[in-house]
């Protein structure tokens, strides 16, 4: 399984990093690769054809429906219904309830048809397959609204994504024993944080920790935060690697 940092910065894009998402690819047992897209916000899509065509996507997992994990769903609706190439195949998207209506909206649509005539909506309830994937999907904590961490597993290798969440002990269950943990870090300790929104960088390497994981990549720092700073809290709380995502990165797990 394979990891490629698409975005990686927090709550809008950075100087450095679209908002997030995440391409990960896997092969069947017939040597096709899979390719799935964890999230897909601000700016993302335009980077995304660095790693792949954007039509070669097999699915596209959102884990919660604020602009920066979703937002570009309206300009890649635009590139599979208005290509050169003619109508694209319908491609699932999972995510929490509501996001038909929500990605829609957010292009003046109407309610009905909407997008889907060009993607298959379905709402995470229990784990699924896709391909050579298994995804368990876990509600989280975050601002109160539908929002979902995932496990995700393909030949013998597992990824744990935190989406956005604040503290709970679902992230720890989410990824236990993780290969690796891709874990948002959006406030600093010792700040007057709002409770049930995000993780401090020290939140984030004690969920690891307590996990079992075998490695931790930070995401989702604010580009108004100093990164390394963020860092800095989680090292001292997990014994295994630990580094920043970064737009660009690559992960064989």
């Amino acid at each position: 399984m394979k990891l490629s940092i698409v975005g990686c910065s927090g709550s809008y894009p950075g100087p450095d990093s679209p908002a997030s998402c995440y391409l990960v690819q896997a092969d069947d047992a017939e040597g096709r690769t899979w390719n799935l897209l964890l999230d897909l916000g601000n700016g993302a899509l335009g980077a995304l054809h660095r790693y792949i065509d954007p039509l070669q996507l097999d699915a596209i997992l959102l884990s919660h429906l604020h602009a920066d994990h979703c937002i570009d769903i309206t300009s890649y609706y635009v590139l599979r219904k208005y290509h050169p190439s003619g109508s694209q195949p319908v491609i699932p998207i999972h995510g929490p309830k509501g996001s038909a209506r929500r990605l829609a909206h957010a292009f003046d649509l109407p309610r009905k048809p909407g997008m889907r005539e060009e993607f298959a909506f379905h709402r995470y309830r229990d784990a699924f397959e896709i391909g050579p994937f298994t995804i368990e999907p876990r509600a989280v904590d975050h601002l109160g609204m539908p929002a979902y961490g995932m496990r995700i597993t393909a030949d013998g290798a597992t990824l744990a994504y935190s989406g956005d969440t604040g503290p709970t002990d679902v992230l720890v269950e989410l990824a236990e024993g993780a290969d690796l943990f891709l874990c948002e870090a959006s406030f600093r300790e010792g700040d007057d944080n709002p409770p049930s929104l995000h993780l401090t960088g020290r939140e984030a390497g004690e969920a690891a920790q307590r996990a079992g994981v075998k490695r931790l990549v930070i995401t989702h720092v604010p580009p108004w935060h100093d990164a390394e700073k963020i860092l800095a809290e989680a090292v001292p709380v997990f014994d295994g690697p630990t580094e920043l995502a970064r737009s660009g990165a690559t992960y064989v797990l």
